[in-house]
């Protein structure tokens, strides 16, 4: 199991936990000094109040949380945040209300979800010709039309 430090930023501020044993995303929570409302159609970016060292190598992906996203239909607005391993500020989640109500977050309360992953870099270099493929140029939907 990798460590990762994590650095509380404010008094009320929580950890990431897993939720069970078995979780691939640790659960994080809104640090609020206030219930914050978000309308509908309305990011609103809640603070976790935390920052992490993710280790070199590794990036934290931010994903919804999937009760949230069903029964309250709020997401994170850039779908998956990416945190790279030299961020050392504060974390926040850009909740977005894709319903048709407004929701109220409480401090505490789950609102995303973070996976710590390996990551590979790559160089990239100009090249005339790629090699051929079955797919080909195959663009959306394409894999299904066989």
């Amino acid at each position: 199991m990798q460590e990762i430090k994590v650095k509380k930023l404010r008094e009320n501020a929580k950890l990431p936990v897993y939720g069970t044993e078995f979780s691939a995303g640790a659960d994080l929570f809104a640090c609020l000094d206030e219930p914050l409302t978000i309308l509908p159609g309305e990011t609103k970016l809640i603070s976790l109040g935390i920052s992490l060292e993710i280790p070199t190598g590794y990036a934290g992906l931010v994903f919804a949380r999937s009760g949230l996203a069903t029964k309250r239909s709020l997401a994170p607005a850039n779908k998956v945040g990416v945190i790279d391993s030299d961020y050392r500020g504060e974390f926040f989640v850009p909740l977005y209300n894709h319903g048709t109500a407004p929701q109220t977050i409480e401090n505490g309360e789950r609102i995303a979800q973070l996976i710590v992953t390996p990551y590979l870099t790559a160089k990239f270099v100009e090249a005339d010709t790629l090699s051929e493929t079955v797919r080909g140029a195959g663009g959306f939907g394409s894999t299904g039309s066989r």
